[in-house]
């Protein structure tokens, strides 16, 4: 019994303790047998976590290189281009050209005086030998009569001198005189016969001077300059080179030279003799015809042009010289020529360019216009049909720049 009584007088601490411990391990057991399907879950979040970081960053970077190229591909130029377009035969070229009076000559003095009258004025028509002008030569005059003065004593002295000779000449047969003083004698009369015939000759001269104090014309046309007056003081030239001073200037305007440069690539159809129309704004409709008369046989260098000219009938005093004029030329049919639009030229310090696409580079190839018709332009030299144009070149482009060709169809003005 007292085992009994032991047991039920156990100490109440004691019992306090061990219930507490029961306790606590009753509530530390669940912390400890934490599910696995909690911890996966855990894993699978911080797995989506750093894929989604890491998408991000890829992303990012993708971006970033695609941003890249769209600006790198934006950076080039896209062009418009197109070809040149072949026209297989021409029947005519037309030209600029520049009208010549046939004949233009300007009237000068060959005597120095004063001018006492002149007698036509610009615009007027004169005939060959017509009176212009006439000059005051007072010096002329007074140097001439001197002149003759001098070639009658001359005379005079010569009338003696052979009149002596003879005398001498005579007297010789009979032996009155020697052979020495005749020979002096026939000398002295030689002598006077030259001393004549230079007086002769500063008479004729000085008479020739005299004629210049009448100014006439060479040949008939327009009087085109006065650059004299009444009064005004004629020189004629110096001897140290001084330029004489230009009275007059006539023009033959009965038929006119009309002076055209043909470019290389049309030289070998110009044939003289064959025949030429001539246009001028100021007579719309119109046409004179001419002759091709001559060439210059040879291409200049500078220009690479033959200067042609062509004779024009103008009877009918319609052409004015100096007018500016398109001449026509038929050529052959078997001409080929490129044409392009005028909006594909580049206007560079180096000349004329057309900005050509090879392998998506620019290329500036320098051409040779044969012939312009505004809104086109025909090329002589530069150019091939397989060459590809840019239209609209911007001012800037240069040589080697890589480009991108349009797809869409062009549009030419």
């Amino acid at each position: 019994m007292p085992s009994d009584i032991e047991t039920e007088m156990t100490d109440p601490a004691t019992e306090y303790s061990g219930t507490a411990v029961t306790a606590l391990h009753a509530s530390a057991e669940p912390r400890r047998s934490v599910p696995p399907g909690v911890w996966i879950a855990l894993a699978c979040v911080a797995l989506l976590l750093l894929a989604a970081v890491a998408y991000g960053i890829l992303s990012r970077a993708t971006a970033e290189r695609h941003l890249v190229r769209e600006t790198n591909a934006n950076a080039i130029q896209t062009v418009n281009v197109i070809h040149p377009t072949v026209r297989g035969t021409t029947s005519e070229i037309a030209l600029p050209g520049n009208t010549q009076a046939y004949n233009d000559t300007p009237i000068y003095a060959r005597t120095s005086g004063y001018l006492k009258q002149w007698f036509v004025d610009i615009g007027a028509h004169v005939s060959k030998g017509e009176l212009m002008a006439i000059i005051e030569t007072p010096e002329v005059d007074e140097q001439l009569q001197v002149a003759q003065a001098n070639l009658k004593s001359a005379e005079a002295d010569l009338g003696l001198a052979n009149t002596t000779s003879a005398r001498y000449q005579s007297l010789l047969k009979s032996d009155s005189v020697s052979k020495q003083e005749t020979d002096v004698a026939i000398g002295g009369a030689a002598a006077k016969q030259a001393a004549v015939d230079a007086a002769e000759a500063n008479v004729r001269r000085l008479q020739q001077l005299q004629s210049f104090e009448r100014v006439y014309a060479p040949f008939s046309g327009v009087v085109t300059v006065r650059n004299t007056d009444i009064g005004a003081l004629i020189d004629a030239g110096s001897a140290n080179g001084a330029a004489p001073m230009e009275l007059f200037r006539i023009a033959s305007v009965a038929e006119l030279r009309v002076f055209v440069a043909v470019p290389e690539t049309y030289a070998p159809a110009i044939r003289n003799g064959d025949i030429a129309t001539l246009t001028l704004d100021e007579y719309p409709g119109q046409q004179f015809t001419g002759k091709i008369t001559r060439n210059s046989s040879a291409i200049d260098p500078a220009s690479r042009t033959l200067n042609v000219e062509v004779d024009v009938d103008n009877s009918a005093g319609k052409l004015l010289p100096g007018a500016y004029v398109f001449v026509h030329f038929k050529l052959p049919q078997n001409v080929r020529l490129l044409s392009i639009p005028a909006n594909t030229l580049l206007f560079r310090a180096e000349g004329l360019r057309v900005a050509l696409v090879r392998d998506g580079r620019v290329h500036l190839q320098p051409i040779t216009i044969g012939k312009d018709n505004g809104d086109s332009l025909e090329v002589a030299t530069g150019l091939t049909s397989d060459d590809t144009l840019i239209l609209d070149p911007s001012d800037s482009i240069a040589e080697g720049q890589q480009v991108n060709v349009s797809t869409a169809a062009p549009v030419t003005r």
